[in-house]
């Protein structure tokens, strides 16, 4: 079992940064979203306001189980927001490049007509070990983190494909649910919004000859997840052409609030 805390942290100063990417987050390669939750650490170093607000980066190379270089450079520093960009290689190969906001709360506007989906709360439903009892464990390390709990309980281990490209699902991060530190907490809502795409997608057509890492991973980040333990996710992919994927996210808290909505382009690989 990985521990997030651990494995997203980076070490250096003055806009460069080092990290080490664990193979306790692999998915094909490393997960997109662990490596996209490094890439906002780092950037929450070289931060002056500790709030992240947005996150869009384009993954540019699959990257290796080894360590990392990241550079971290302000674009503009006002003072209720900021932009830092944020480059992220393995030697000659571009890993990552993304761009990060920040911004201090403040008096505006206020309304919430959010709504989650209808779904029984995770503390009445088995997690995915009950579910699969007696069967082989998890595909991939990756899973060993996050403890999952599927709306349809029981019935999921016999769902049938074909349906809505559509994915929700409740998770926890373990051995630690969530964070006081608001970029290493919001790290673990980009490694949710990362997965959900291609979830979602699987929900539609099963076991298929094809993968589909993201391109891309695009986050906001409407209120901090530092309170919450368990988090829904919830995932479309409403339209696959031409070889790409294309999805929206959003995860919530277990009281309905709206914590995070995002979205990825997803590229169609055999697999």
């Amino acid at each position: 079992m990985g521990d997030f805390s651990l494995d997203t942290r980076v070490e250096g100063e003055g806009g460069r940064y080092r990290a080490a990417l664990s193979e306790d987050w692999r998915i094909w390669g490393p997960n997109g979203g662990y490596v996209a939750a490094i890439a906002l650490r780092a950037a929450g170093a070289e931060a002056r306001i500790p709030r992240p607000v947005a996150f869009a980066a384009h993954f540019v190379s699959i990257a290796r189980f080894e360590p990392v270089e990241i550079e971290v450079t302000a674009v503009q520093r006002g003072r209720r927001s900021e932009s830092l960009r944020v480059s992220m290689r393995q030697g000659e190969r571009a890993v990552l490049e993304a761009i990060v906001r920040t911004a201090s709360a403040g008096e505006g506007l206020v309304h919430d007509t959010a709504s989650a989906p209808d779904v029984p709360p995770p503390d009445s439903l088995p997690d995915m070990e009950t579910v699969f009892a007696g069967e082989p464990g998890p595909p991939f390390p990756f899973w060993n983190n996050i403890e999952s709990r599927p709306p349809d309980g029981l019935a999921h281990k016999t769902r049938t494909y074909g349906g809505p490209p559509e994915a929700r699902m409740w998770y926890r991060f373990r051995p630690a649910a969530a964070f006081d530190e608001p970029f290493l907490d919001a790290g673990r809502v980009l490694v949710l919004l990362d997965i959900l795409p291609w979830n979602a997608a699987w929900a539609r057509y099963g076991p298929t000859a094809w993968n589909a890492p993201n391109l891309d991973l695009v986050a906001w980040f409407h209120r901090p997840a530092s309170k919450a333990e368990w988090l829904l996710g919830a995932g479309e992919a409403p339209l696959a052409e031409d070889g790409l994927i294309g999805s929206t996210s959003r995860v919530f808290d277990a009281s309905g609030r709206l914590l995070a909505s995002g979205g990825s382009q997803l590229l169609c690989v055999k697999a």
